[in-house]
């Protein structure tokens, strides 16, 4: 897994690193400037091949420093390149007024000032660099910065943006962007060059939308060394390979030694989405699967399902009786049951205290009841998407709303006080549990998956989930498990999909982790 830095870890690995001696300021500007314009000649090849011209936006910190490295590096190499500048040049800091001043031997600086530019100017360069505000940023960007790219951009979306390290507005720890210009966002990257370790604004919220590519490059501080506590560290979940799925094999044994998961459904015309969670289920390898709902629904049910088994079950009594069945390893409820119903059951699904996946209607049947909230255990994961969010944690969700908290504090708050694992969904899926320990599943970049945007797939992911509990696998890393294998069947199906293709898709997927 990949650590992803907040704007603070990263200050704090440099100045370490630069108190010890193992590398300067300076240093680490000269080596950020070059890491920038090496990553444009990769994306870009033909940039490298001729003359061409850059406009170099530079802010008022070291983001700006980096800009006015980047600027002398391609003019070195042969470039037409402008250099704009948003601030006071003796008001920079040490290391970029000295690059500053390196700049100004050979080339002018011109101020950020919509006054200065006509209407459209910015589009009409190769290369347009934004290193205007770096990983600092915590407020919307200054009128005279918005002006200055509304004006420049007039509307026009440029192929090639290059952001140094996060592209200039964006919270370099939420994703949260800080635009609110009188138009869409002008400055959305087609590469990101982050130095060292990426930053989890690269891959939270809007991080994926204005970001373009990520490009993380050396800077020099590969030997520092920052152990930071479980609560403040969040990594980044790596695509799955034979290592992390091998426990899904089946070397042996019968179909009960890969446990017995009972999903529990609503009533007549309501079971489509129980069926699916049970689908998800087999699919993911449980051995037994089998779907507990109303008598009346039985007939329906049946028409619809062969290697799920079914099972009348009625009100808290058939929860009950239902789970006496010690074979039974996991439940899932919630989905496509209607909150008074889930509402009945959940009683006697949690002080059977097994490994329960809670979702939709179960989510809002706890959201409502305190007494059944507080009967959650360590057991159970919660997969909320941000409304059920909402309902549950609502003094959470409305600190969301202000920009300077992330879908991380928020996930973290949620698991402390519910007291097990919180998967708040999303194409930013952050999974987090009792103990602060967090996980981030984003459906970005190359692995994004936009076609996951349809109804029932949530109920797959949440049988899915069930499924590897019932197999014997902890509750955080079944939900690690499953986020990434639901986006991967997602990806291997690909434009068209509905849910029913998801399970269907998972024996592709295991063949190609080789499975």
């Amino acid at each position: 897994m990949t650590e992803l830095l907040t704007s603070a870890q990263m200050r704090a690995i440099e100045s370490a690193a630069i108190a010890t001696g193992a590398v300067t300021g300076a240093a680490l500007m000269e080596h950020a400037g070059r890491g920038v314009v090496e990553a444009v000649f990769a994306r870009w090849p033909a940039l490298a091949a001729g003359t061409f011209r850059a406009v170099v936006l530079c802010g008022p910190g070291n983001n700006g420093g980096d800009g006015f490295v980047v600027a002398r590096m391609l003019a070195d190499w042969g470039w037409q390149v402008e250099v704009f500048l948003f601030g006071d040049p003796p008001r920079l800091p040490p290391d970029a007024r000295a690059n500053h001043d390196r700049w100004c031997a050979t080339g002018l600086v011109r101020r950020m000032d919509g006054d200065a530019i006509g209407a459209g100017y910015l589009a009409g360069f190769d290369l347009v660099v934004d290193a205007v505000f770096g990983t600092g940023l915590t407020r919307p960007l200054p009128d005279g910065v918005s002006a200055f790219l509304t004006k420049g951009f007039d509307g026009a979306n440029h192929a090639r943006i290059v952001a140094v390290d996060v592209p200039s507005g964006l919270d370099a720890d939420t994703g949260r962007l800080w635009w609110d210009g009188p138009m869409p966002y002008p400055m959305a990257a087609s590469l990101t060059v982050s130095f060292h370790r990426a930053k989890r604004g690269h891959y939270l919220g809007d991080g994926g939308q204005v970001c373009g590519s990520i490009k993380v490059v050396p800077i020099g501080l590969d030997r520092q060394k920052a152990d930071f506590p479980e609560p403040e560290r969040l990594e980044l979940l790596d695509p799955l390979d034979f290592d992390a799925v091998q426990v899904l094999g089946k070397g042996g044994g019968h179909k009960f030694s890969h446990g017995h998961a009972l999903i529990l459904s609503g009533g007549v015309g309501h079971g489509g989405a129980a069926r699916l969670a049970a689908r998800g289920a087999l699919r993911i390898g449980a051995g037994l699967v089998t779907l507990g709902c109303p008598p009346t629904a039985l007939i329906e049910n049946a028409a619809q399902l062969n290697a799920v088994m079914l099972r009348p079950v009625k009100g808290a009594e058939g929860v009950g009786a239902a789970l006496a069945d010690t074979r039974i390893t996991a439940l899932c409820l919630g989905p496509g049951m209607g909150v008074v119903l889930a509402a009945a059951m959940l009683p006697a699904a949690l002080d059977a205290k097994r490994a329960t996946v809670l979702d939709a209607d179960a989510l809002t049947a706890l959201a409502q009841s305190p007494d059944l909230f507080a009967r959650l255990h360590g057991r159970c994961v919660l997969t909320p998407h941000a409304g059920e969010f909402a309902r549950l944690f609502p003094d959470i969700s409305e600190r969301l709303k202000d920009r300077a908290c992330s879908k991380v504090e928020a996930t973290r708050d949620a698991a402390a006080r519910a007291g097990c694992v919180v998967l708040f969904k999303g194409a930013d899926t952050v999974i987090a549990d009792a103990r602060g320990c967090c996980r981030l599943n984003a459906a970005f970049y190359d692995r994004a998956a936009p076609w996951l945007a349809t109804a029932g797939a949530g109920d797959v992911l949440s049988g899915f989930i069930a499924g590897l509990m019932a197999r014997g696998i902890a509750p955080m890393r079944a939900a690690e498990l499953a986020v990434r294998l639901h986006v991967d069947c997602a990806r291997s199906f690909g434009a068209g999909l509905i849910a029913e293709d998801l399970p269907e898709a998972l024996p592709k997927v295991f063949r190609q982790l080789g499975l």
